[in-house]
């Protein structure tokens, strides 16, 4: 008797419609390397590894009359280059040509007379660069029977090896014949006769498959039924969401797609200084990112003011294995405080809201996620997904997931990957998702959006690359030694380096400026000690050096005009100046951060 789909799939399905897509994606990036890369050794590489996953040969059949949930059945006509594509950008193949490209390809369904999944070759890239753009439907991958393809593909090593398959390759692969109507007929007939319980499964897979029809007839004619449609979907996710919410809202059909890359060492820079975990640290910038962005849109943020995300957190078993892709996805509804203005408190609060999970002892960590044989982020995302897509499902405004990754580089036929950006789906009711993979030394976010209601999906991605920025200047690092982060644009990122240099510039200037300006105290002072003063003097060096203003102002910087000296000050720096002839400042006049100041030496525990 072939596999029945789960409740939980059956509804993934019937909620996989014209304005929300049911599939996941990750779009990759290579460098082809000296052997180049071209569609035939694509075809080649999937063929070897699709024994792996077996489901990517399976469809779904229904059963008639709608008596039990639908069934996985051999793709008797299955056709590799069906499913795997060819496409190019027009030159010069910039990321933004692609990030257009990504978000027209996942905003189509699936075929659902065929597998659900499709994999494009996207050539044509800036640098000698291709992309796979990978789709596969949240029902398809369930991190037990059935992981992602993007996790096969890939290998440790350049060395484009054969492994040795389970099943054989396609040409040896024969299906299994088709179980015809009343086969299957009679055997839900019969599960439910023998077992009470599977007798249940079937009448809620029928009422799921009930309810889906209805959410697709209600979308295609609107009206009347159109409202019938919307409370099937009720039905099947749970609750709506919020209509105050500003990411919440009626789903067109369209997306769009933007990506943004983050230095992985300067969210260990954050973490390491406040004591926090990477997770953290991603969920106060995304945090921070949506506070700057609602206000560039003239939404009102007032002081209390939060938004929902459903943050999907990996959970181990008592028996089961920490590295195994067994490890279980719960759903977590996680507070960002986008009303606090001040970038250390919202890390706090961010962290504050996930110690719960952290102290639970199911937590799974970071290196045992990454230490997943294969890509195990790709069927990671998915699995996050699928769970805030459960039938009874809690109130959120967004779904964010966060998946570490492998810290060294991984190939594909020889092709090394370079980039890694997850595509997650919107749900019925919400704008906006955010994924994040941190690969070989960075972190990868993939932002989708309804391309109606957010047009200005690139200001956010800006927004969260300046939220990573503020949490920065909270840390110990100075402004100096930082690498600027990595811009939207080269020119962004070339004007950063030319004005840090300039900075470095002046600060030598004006340290060759205070040490001349010593010499001359020191000079000053030792033609008083020999004699230029009269007998009884009591002049001392003390009376010869300049005393210093209560502006903090180097010694340099004050013989400067004062526009010179603003400019040479670095940003931020308030440190007091004090020689030997004078004393640090008293208790009274030292520098006390004030209420704004975003340093805290109080940070919350891990």
């Amino acid at each position: 008797m072939p596999q029945r789909l789960t409740p939980l799939e059956v509804s993934l399905l019937a909620l996989d419609t014209a304005h929300t897509p049911g599939h996941v994606g990750t779009v990759h990036i290579f460098d082809p390397g000296p052997e180049g890369f071209d569609y035939e050794r694509l075809i080649a590489l999937i063929r070897e590894r699709l024994a792996f996953v077996p489901r990517y040969r399976q469809r779904v059949r229904g059963i008639p009359a709608r008596l039990a949930g639908p069934v996985w059945v051999d793709d008797e006509n299955f056709d590799l280059t069906f499913h795997v594509r060819r496409s190019a950008l027009p030159r010069p193949g910039t990321l933004i040509q692609l990030q257009e490209f990504v978000g027209r390809v996942l905003a189509r369904r699936l075929d659902r007379s065929r597998p659900l999944w499709e994999i494009y070759l996207i050539e044509g890239l800036e640098n000698d660069r291709f992309a796979l753009l990978t789709k596969s439907h949240l029902g398809l991958v369930d991190g037990i029977d059935t992981v992602e393809i993007g996790q096969v593909l890939l290998d440790s090593t350049a060395r484009a090896h054969t492994i040795p398959s389970a099943g054989g390759d396609e040409d040896s692969w024969h299906p299994l014949p088709e179980p015809s109507s009343l086969e299957l007929l009679a055997g839900a007939l019969l599960e439910s006769a023998q077992d009470p319980a599977m007798a249940m499964e079937n009448f809620r897979g029928a009422l799921t498959s009930a309810l889906g029809v209805a959410v697709a007839v209600g979308e295609a004619v609107g009206g009347v039924v159109g409202s019938v449609g919307e409370l099937a979907a009720d039905a099947l996710g749970g609750r709506r969401p919020a209509s105050d919410s500003p990411l919440t809202g009626l789903v067109s059909e369209q997306r769009r797609f933007a990506t943004v890359v983050a230095p992985l060492t300067d969210l260990q820079t954050v973490r390491e200084h406040h004591h926090h975990t990477i997770n953290d640290v991603v969920l106060a910038m995304i945090t921070g990112g949506l506070r700057s962005w609602l206000l560039t849109r003239g939404e009102s943020i007032i002081s209390g003011s939060s938004l929902t995300a459903l943050v999907p957190m990996s959970v181990t078993e008592d028996d089961a294995e920490p590295t195994s892709l067994g490890s279980q996805v719960a759903p977590r509804v996680q507070r960002l405080p986008i009303g606090e203005p001040n970038p250390l408190m919202r890390l706090h609060q961010v962290a504050y809201d996930t110690q719960a999970h952290k102290d639970s002892g199911r937590a799974v960590g970071a290196r045992s996620l990454a230490d997943i044989a294969g890509f195990a982020p790709s069927t990671l995302h998915a699995l996050g997904v699928r769970t805030s897509t459960e039938v009874v499902r809690k109130q959120h405004d967004l779904v964010i997931t966060n998946v570490p990754g492998p810290q060294a580089a991984l190939y594909a036929a020889g092709a090394r990957l370079v980039a890694s950006y997850p595509f997650l789906p919107l749900s019925v009711g919400h704008m906006l998702a955010i994924g994040a993979t941190s690969y070989d030394g960075e972190v990868f976010f993939g932002l989708t959006s309804d391309r109606d209601a957010i047009s200005d999906l690139d200001v956010l991605a800006q927004c969260l690359l300046d939220a990573l920025e503020e949490l920065l200047d909270t840390s110990v690092r100075a402004p100096s030694a930082r690498q600027p982060t990595r811009k939207a644009s080269a020119a962004a990122r070339r004007a950063a380096v030319k004005k840090a240099a300039a900075r470095q510039e002046a600060r030598r200037k004006a340290a060759g400026l205070k040490r001349a300006a010593v010499r001359n105290v020191v000079s000053r002072a030792a033609e008083l000690g020999t004699g230029s003063s009269t007998p009884g003097s009591t002049s001392t060096v003390k009376s010869a050096t300049p005393s210093v203003p209560a502006t903090g102002l180097s010694i340099a910087q004050q013989s400067m005009p004062p526009k010179a000296a603003a400019e040479n000050s670095p940003a931020g720096e308030t440190s007091n100046i004090s020689s030997a002839a004078e004393p640090g400042p008293s208790p009274a006049t030292a520098e006390t951060p004030s209420s704004g100041d975003s340093r805290d030496t109080s940070a919350a525990p891990w």
